[in-house]
């Protein structure tokens, strides 16, 4: 006879089947017709300025401005928080104590990404495009971060922004180079290292460019007074996009690390 799965056994069969099912999903991208309507219309050298312009926000969140994202939520409290939750789940091992943890995870992407979204929407509205990186990148790591804090994570180290930039990454890619970043990402996991050698920098750079070429049609619509709008809205796609990959992988991670203290 069949042996009963336990919670925990059922809820990583579940995130397995969520992740099988969004690399399926995002095997191939098709361009939107605006975006072939737009194509003819970008200046050249805008790829290169949205890399340059996402490079640098990442460094100045990274170097100055942690501190600022976290007047936002209350670190501390969210640690304590994790780890009353995490002694609940371990005293009732249920599929409802194991559930707090994806719910509240789930409750701070969805505040992060009407930010995004009213940011976007009223600064597109202004024609403000490039400026509207800064704010982007910041809201986008406030996301993860607490997405991070919800499963017991911490975002301070190198290595840990190093994942961070690479679940970024991950999420605004298709077909076969995000699967390459989902098996380094659960390497990562699985080892404590990546399968890859890199350094921050050269994490910033490829994290900045796969936004780059994702946001790029949005971007330049955005710098468009009032239509701008519209590309202002793409703002909270794309976070979308961000927040559900990064609340994949972190309870994939977490319940790795809660299989491993059985």
């Amino acid at each position: 006879m069949k042996e009963k799965m336990t919670p925990l056994e059922l809820e990583w069969a579940k995130v397995m089947r969520q992740e099988l099912a969004l690399l399926q999903k995002k095997e191939q991208k098709t361009d939107s017709r605006l975006n072939q309507l737009l194509e003819k219309k970008i200046p050249a050298n805008l790829q290169n300025t949205l890399d340059t312009a996402f490079s640098k926000a990442f460094r100045l969140v990274f170097e100055k401005g942690t501190s600022v994202i976290e007047k936002t939520y209350q670190k501390e409290e969210m640690k304590k928080q994790f780890q009353i939750d995490e002694f609940a789940a371990k005293v009732h091992g249920n599929k409802k104590a194991l559930k707090v943890f994806s719910r509240k995870a789930a409750g701070a992407g969805t505040v992060n990404l009407l930010l995004s979204g009213v940011s976007g929407v009223g600064l597109g509205f202004l024609g403000i495009g490039l400026p509207d990186i800064a704010l982007f990148t910041a809201l986008m790591l406030k996301a993860v971060y607490e997405i991070a804090l919800h499963y017991g994570f911490d975002y301070e180290d190198e290595e840990e922004k190093k994942f961070i930039l690479l679940l970024i990454q991950g999420a605004l890619c298709y077909g076969e180079e995000l699967k390459s970043i989902n098996e380094e990402l659960n390497f990562y996991m699985d080892y404590g290292a990546f399968a890859k050698e890199r350094s921050l920098e050269q994490a910033i750079t490829s994290a900045a460019g796969g936004l780059s070429k994702e946001l790029l049609y949005m971007k330049f619509l955005q710098g468009i007074p009032v239509a701008g709008a519209l590309g202002g809205v793409y703002d909270a796609v794309y976070m979308k996009q961000i927040v559900e990959y990064a609340e994949l992988k972190y309870r994939r991670r977490f319940y790795l690390g809660q299989k491993r203290k059985k």
